[in-house]
């Protein structure tokens, strides 16, 4: 897979995510203005939980990972993906910092 092929890709799933996220859960959000119910409702069942934290989780791992790269690699703006991790949520985030990675390590 070339570079330009990875880079399109992630950016795709990444945007895929994030128009779900806004198709989905914006509407209710905005209707209801109730940020923490929407919150509690990923901890409705045993299987959402399990959903909800491994979300949760993953957002952690990337924001240490992000912080990590910063100092070993140098690389710049991934700070942008640590708000990103938990709105819209980690596969925008993932996405996009997986593009500014790429650039960055293509570049030295």
């Amino acid at each position: 897979m070339t570079r330009k092929v990875f880079e399109y890709s992630v950016t795709f799933f990444g945007a895929l995510f994030f128009i779900a996220f806004c198709l989905i859960v914006v509407p209710p959000l905005c209707e209801s203005k109730d940020v923490l119910g929407a919150f509690a409702a990923g901890f409705v069942n045993p299987y959402a939980t399990g959903y909800s934290l491994d979300a949760i989780l993953c957002a952690l791992i990337l924001v240490t990972w992000v912080i990590y790269e910063r100092n070993s690699l140098r690389i710049r703006y991934g700070w942008v993906t640590i708000p990103l991790a938990f709105a819209p949520g980690v596969a925008t985030a993932f996405a996009v910092y997986l593009v500014i990675r790429s650039r960055q390590l293509v570049d030295r």
